[in-house]
């Protein structure tokens, strides 16, 4: 899985939306939908699996197993407070791709061996995106949880394509955007911006 360009959806995103990200060149979308009942967010992460498939573009539903075991999602993204990731993996099987956001290097010391395959590590800076965010930890708090991290890292929270030279050097296996994209004029040029930038740094 190319985390490079990892697409966080906004609450009711459209299919369309999303395929003009990957269009563009993300590299992976997480659907991501607080506010969606889980019959229409399984409705559309199957709709979605069904687009992205034969892309190679892996689907990764946010917090909710239930939705991504209905769907047959590519995997499940979990919070701190979204349950044991040993259980989330006994849940989902050994195939299917877990990843946990880590906010803190405690939480990352906490990382049970073996329980996920990515890290999403952040708010790197405040993002309205997430109102209750933890603190942000900037770039010299992101730089030593990224070192750390077992199993690649990918930064997320306020960061853009003028960090990513920077977030690459420092061993980032991507970047995680979802206004980024999803707030731009056209998403399909900026998910473009962000691959090539990515390419180049």
């Amino acid at each position: 899985m190319s985390f490079r360009v990892y697409f966080v959806t906004p609450d009711g995103v459209s299919d369309e939306l999303v395929m003009a990200a990957v269009r563009g060149g993300a590299t992976a979308v997480q659907l991501r939908d607080k506010q969606a009942e889980d019959a229409a967010m399984i409705a559309q992460a199957r709709r979605l699996r069904a687009l992205l498939a034969p892309l190679g573009v892996p689907l990764i539903v946010n917090d909710r197993l239930a939705v991504a075991l209905a769907a047959r999602a590519d995997g499940l993204h979990i919070g701190q407070s979204d349950g044991d990731p040993l259980r989330m993996r006994a849940a989902l099987g050994p195939v299917a791709i877990l990843g946990l956001s880590i906010e803190t290097a405690a939480q990352l010391a906490a990382l049970p061996p073996g329980a996920v395959d990515y890290l999403g590590v952040g708010p790197v800076r405040a993002t309205a995106t997430k109102p209750d965010h933890a603190a942000p930890l900037g770039m010299d708090g992101l730089a030593p949880i990224v070192r750390a991290a077992p199993v690649p890292a990918v930064a997320i929270g306020g960061v853009g394509a003028p960090d990513i030279p920077e977030l690459k050097q420092m061993g980032c296996a991507g970047i995680a955007v979802v206004s980024a994209i999803a707030s731009a004029p056209d998403p399909e040029a900026a998910a473009r911006d962000l691959a090539q930038t990515w390419s180049h740094a």
